[in-house]
């Protein structure tokens, strides 16, 4: 329980007031009464607050929340009598909120309620320890902190709202909402799709002869691309995802990617698994149908990057253990020239069994601080620094590709489309 600035301006009143007593110019009598007249209504105002029964606190709040899209909660007060209240609900650390903290005038017997928006900042289990409230007492003496309600857990998922969007598309149509750009082609596949009439452009190795013949008109045969293949995304965790960029993590883009990636994979009928290895280890072994998606955000919600050094050549073994079967992996890091040699010996590895695609993220400032003019001293010897620095991750990459693996070089934001166009450029050529 603290005092509240009015009482404390009529303390500071009845000291001052001591100063002309003190120089006997005011009758003792006066100071004393103006004692009593301040401390018998405070005492009487603390009494009434300190028995006064804490309203009763009720929060409505999904259990499952997505990174960095911001939610409505509302906030539900039972009072047992008149009193005016502060509410300010414990959020997380760090996260953004909107509409907090609210007074509220409570009257008897009564509900009040209302709603605040809240941005969550973060992946991972996270607890809303109560609703904090401040009471008044009936003067406006005295104010006293009380928590109330109960705490609740919540689970911060990756942004998944950009899924939604896409499960109302075509296969087709959400590749290219991503950005993936897609070579068009007709009848051309390795699964046998059905038998239609010839179309202008269609190649003389689709047309089936003996159903020409009983048709007698031209019949061609049209493949798609074969399904119940297998996609695994290997994720790192460790400290070169850690760079922050837009807001989130180099893992957040990448998880985010994996995920939409994951998605279009499940529509194509392929099977998606994941391996986030480096810092926190998370496995789940590739599976069929959209339910699978569930699978992974639940697998995947409380992952974190760590400030450690990914050993690539142990994910590779652990990798080879877990999974025989051939698939495409996809591993996203950010590749470095003092890697390439133990992330090489992880390729040539992985390559005994499955087909690898390397996704290296570059930091778009480097791409920013090579397009400003370098005007100053430090400008250019930073511009130069920087430009060696991508020469020896050119090489690097290189050394990748000298090694027939797939290399993608790209920054955060062009992730997704990069990692959906070369999954659909596999399935198109045929390479798993």
């Amino acid at each position: 329980m603290r005092p509240t600035p009015l009482l404390i301006a009529l303390l500071a009143l009845w000291g001052l007031l001591g100063i002309p007593v003190a120089l006997h110019l005011l009758p003792t009598g006066i100071w004393t009464a103006m004692a009593c007249a301040i401390a018998l209504p405070a005492l009487a105002d603390a009494l009434w607050l300190r028995r006064r029964p804490t309203p009763t606190v009720r929060r409505e709040l999904p259990e499952t929340l997505a990174l960095g899209v911001e939610r409505e909660t509302w906030l539900q007060l039972d009072s047992f009598g008149r009193q005016r209240v502060d509410v300010f609900d414990l959020v997380p650390g760090g996260w953004s909120t909107r509409g907090l903290p609210r007074t509220l005038r409570l009257s008897r017997a009564s509900e009040s309620r209302f709603s605040y928006h809240f941005t969550p900042g973060a992946r991972g289990a996270f607890v809303f320890d109560g609703i904090q409230l401040r009471l008044h007492s009936p003067l406006r003496l005295w104010r006293q902190s009380r928590i109330a309600g109960q705490a609740q857990k919540v689970r911060v998922y990756p942004n998944f709202v950009p899924l939604t969007r896409l499960a109302l598309l075509s296969a087709e149509m959400a590749s290219r909402l991503v950005g993936a750009h897609l070579k068009r082609r007709r009848g051309e596949g390795t699964d046998f799709h059905q038998m239609r009439e010839y179309r202008v452009g269609d190649s003389l190795r689709q047309i089936d002869w003996k159903a020409t013949s009983r048709a007698r008109k031209l019949i061609s045969r049209e493949y798609q691309d074969e399904k119940n293949q297998q996609v695994l995304m290997l994720v790192d965790t460790g400290r070169r995802m850690m760079a922050d960029e837009g807001g989130l993590s180099h893992f957040d883009h990448a998880l985010n990617a994996a995920l939409v990636v994951s998605y279009l994979a499940l529509r194509q009928g392929d099977g998606v698994g994941l391996f986030a290895r480096g810092g926190d280890t998370r496995w789940v072994a590739p599976q069929r149908g959209l339910g699978t998606l569930d699978t992974l955000l639940r697998a995947s919600y409380d992952l974190q990057p760590r400030p450690v050094a990914t050993d690539y050549l142990a994910a590779a073994s652990e990798l080879a253990l877990r999974h025989s079967r051939r698939c495409l992996v996809m591993l996203v890091t950010n590749v470095r020239d003092e890697d390439i040699e133990d992330l090489l010996a992880a390729v040539r590895l992985l390559q005994k069994r499955h087909l690898v695609c390397v996704a290296s993220l570059r930091e778009r400032e480097l791409d920013d601080a090579l397009a400003r003019p370098a005007s100053t001293l430090p400008d250019a010897l930073q511009a130069g620094a920087i430009a060696r620095y991508l020469q020896q991750r050119a090489a690097a990459h290189d050394a990748l590709r000298s090694h027939r693996v797939m290399v993608l070089d790209v920054t955060a934001d062009a992730l997704p489309a990069a990692l959906v166009e070369r999954y659909l450029a596999v399935k198109r050529d045929g390479l798993l």
